[in-house]
């Protein structure tokens, strides 16, 4: 090949695109993402975090040192802190030495993890109407989802008042109480102070002092009542 042709072919193979013969897993970190789920490390996190909390609540009800369970369990004592506090996944094997260890079986350190959770979902509208102490003044209540099997009790309301409502403020019930306005106006009473409300305002309050709507200022009035309280303190 002359010198000529052999610059030509140079030139040729130097402006030709170059194509990336490397596997996905010799790319840049970044590239790897897409091949990630990103939710598997969140998951055994809360996986870790949850064994540990139960072996250490198991241990304590037995009034066992970490130091003695671990002689037990035949491990050491960081293992078993790291355990404790989530900082590592336990191998079955571990679990079962654990488990003879505590008296319970292997599948007691899940319980709690795979506890049931609960959610409301409730379509516009379609609110649960129920009675409480301000429905005789044309108050209407509508239930958006309620807690179950806590001892912290939430009660979310949509509550509208029309023309045909009265003022209230007199509610006295325990815990705490958020309001956010939606519609309308209204002065709405704390204890000695009444605190005009429009669409996008809030108030935060404790429950068991006098309050409700003292003013109906521009209807129809509709807000958001969220009312927390603890289910030990009703007995």
């Amino acid at each position: 090949m002359s010198s000529k042709s052999k610059k030509r072919e140079s030139l040729r193979r130097s402006s030709s695109p170059r194509t990336n013969k490397r596997s996905p897993e010799a790319r840049t970190p970044e590239a790897k993402l897409d091949f990630q789920d990103p939710h598997s490390g969140a998951f055994r996190r809360s996986l870790e975090l949850a064994i540990g909390r139960e072996v250490r609540d198991f241990r304590r009800k037995l009034s066992m040192t970490v130091a003695e369970l671990a002689a037990m369990a035949d491990m050491s004592t960081g293992m078993l802190s790291k355990i404790e506090n989530g900082q590592t996944s336990p191998s079955l094997a571990t679990l079962q030495e654990l488990s003879r260890a505590l008296q319970v079986p292997v599948t007691a350190f899940f319980r709690k993890f795979e506890e049931e959770k609960d959610a409301t979902f409730v379509k516009a509208g379609q609110g649960l109407t129920i009675e409480r102490r301000g429905t005789r003044a044309g108050h209407q209540y509508q239930l958006l989802g309620h807690s179950l099997s806590r001892d912290l009790a939430v009660e979310p309301y949509l509550i509208t008042l029309t023309k045909d409502s009265d003022v209230f403020p007199v509610f006295q019930h325990d815990g705490i109480e958020f309001i956010y306005m939606l519609e309308g106006e209204v002065g709405y009473r704390h204890a000695d102070r009444v605190y005009v409300l429009n669409p996008g305002d809030s108030l935060f309050f404790d429950a068991d002092v006098p309050h409700g709507p003292e003013q109906l200022r521009k209807l129809p009035i509709r807000f958001l009542s969220i009312i927390t309280y603890s289910r030990n303190d009703r007995g």
